[in-house]
């Protein structure tokens, strides 16, 4: 029989309370397949809400595969051919492949820690600005609820990225930004465009993993570039252009992905000197600017988009549901960029792009980033002290952003740990992955937002123990 007890004084939707607390009792087979649910007039006066209220949640768990209809009989409990609880076995030979990283690290399954994740905690987001904002937007008549966007994107958005770049000391106008799904689509924009199949293309070493695997679907030759704490080895980079001649090289500036440094002015004007000797393209991936708190190096701002392609991205601050990112380059490669996007992708959801503006622009956004910034930082200190009671080495302390890179002595490929602590319901990033030929490595990425929940330490205690 139903059990259902909402409450109109909480902020969750009536229709979401409704809709929660029978999934939860069909997953926990209290409800069984075949019952009836009460009738929809029934429920709406027994819980005193409305008859829409009803059909909206009725309809929502209908297109779940949670009830199905009836004409003229109702809603009743459909069959589950597998139960939404029942979890899928880790297959232990898998643990260091990319894609199944990042299907292990998008899971919403109930009680994985996701120690090694790319994004901040979803609480630690601006939810309720966000709802707020989101509310706000529809009620304008200018809201783009359902057309599509332009070619490159909403243009008051443009125009304050104009704004936002300059504080970079990076110069560009909004004719040259393209708005995009997020860093991933404009990444990909930049690498559909430039790179053939048999091309030469450089990566930092290591590197962002999920867009290695996007390279070689691509058919793209990858060479890695050495990553020191203050950027890319220059002096290993010179020698590698001696035998390749890349198209393009793709690289993190700032809070650099999985090792948390920084470059340092004389390697970003030496990484430029040798882009214009040797006429390669340089996309610096600056998708965690936002996470740090003081003004550092950025290629862009020294080569001003000539040969530099810059990649941004809200995902990280605000939301990896909105998907909004851009790239600001060169008039020639923008125009070239934007017909990527329409072939690929047609356009960018401007609905998406109208809240990030209102969002950047009401004085908001500035306040809740600093308070992000205060949060990390404990969170760091607390890594960091997690990790040295492991004994395990850092590779850089990080001056602001999540990651935190360490090993631990005596283990030369993580990846066995990394399967281990999948089974544990744990994900662990090994350094392998972030290698562009995935080669062992002695390394883990840690996020520190997610380090202090006493089972990653727990469970690295006991492994380690037992090496």
């Amino acid at each position: 029989m139903l059990q259902l007890s909402i409450d109109p004084g909480q902020s969750t939707p009536l229709v979401e309370q409704i809709v929660e607390a029978i999934r939860h009792q069909v997953d926990d087979r209290i409800l069984r397949p075949g019952m009836r649910l009460p009738p929809i007039r029934r429920l709406a006066q027994m819980q005193q809400v409305s008859r829409f209220t009803v059909v909206e949640a009725y309809d929502r768990l209908v297109a779940m595969g949670y009830l199905h209809s009836r004409r003229g009989s109702g809603f009743y409990i459909a069959p589950r051919a597998v139960a939404p609880s029942e979890k899928r076995p880790v297959v232990a030979d898998r643990a260091v492949d990319v894609a199944w990283l990042m299907r292990q690290a998008l899971d919403d399954a109930p009680g994985m820690l996701k120690a090694s994740a790319g994004w901040l905690p979803t609480l630690w987001l601006d939810q309720d600005g966000l709802r707020r904002h989101l509310r706000a937007l529809g009620r304008r008549a200018d809201a783009r609820v359902t057309s599509y966007g332009t070619p490159q994107g909403y243009l008051p958005l443009r125009q304050q990225l104009q704004v936002r770049l300059a504080e970079f000391g990076i110069g560009a106008p909004p004719e040259q930004i393209v708005l995009t799904h997020g860093a991933t689509q404009a990444l990909d924009i930049a690498a559909r465009r430039l790179i053939k199949p048999g091309d030469t293309v450089f990566v930092d070493d290591p590197g962002y993993f999920n867009f290695f695997g996007n390279l070689r679907l691509l058919g793209a030759k990858l060479v890695g570039v050495p990553r020191n704490a203050d950027g890319p080895d220059t002096e290993a980079l010179e020698a590698l252009l001696a035998d390749h001649k890349p198209r393009v090289f793709f690289t993190h500036s700032v809070l650099h992905n999985p090792t948390g440094a920084n470059l340092s002015p004389p390697k970003a004007f030496r990484l430029l000197q040798l882009a214009a000797k040797h006429d390669f393209l340089v996309i610096e991936d600056d998708t965690y600017a936002d996470l740090h708190p003081r003004a550092t190096t950025r290629l862009a701002n020294l080569d001003q988009l000539d040969r530099v392609i810059y990649v941004g991205s809200f995902s990280k601050t605000l939301s990896g549901s909105l998907r909004v990112g851009f790239i600001a380059a060169r008039p020639d490669l923008v125009a070239e960029f934007t017909d990527v996007k329409t072939l690929t992708g047609v356009s960018s959801s401007e609905f998406n792009e109208q809240l990030v503006y209102q969002m950047l622009t009401d004085g908001h956004y500035r306040k809740y980033v600093e308070r992000l910034h205060g949060r990390i930082q404990q969170a760091t200190t607390r890594a960091l002290r997690m990790l040295e009671r492991l004994d395990m080495t850092v590779f850089h302390e990080p001056r602001g952003g999540i990651f935190v890179w360490a090993r631990a002595p005596g283990l030369e490929d993580t990846a066995p740990l990394a399967t281990r602590a999948s089974q544990s319901g744990i994900m662990l990033a090994p350094g392998k992955v972030f290698r562009p030929q995935m080669q062992a490595s002695p390394w883990l990425r840690f996020n520190v937002a997610f380090s202090d929940d006493p089972r990653l330490e727990h469970f690295l205690a006991e492994q380690l123990a037992a090496m």
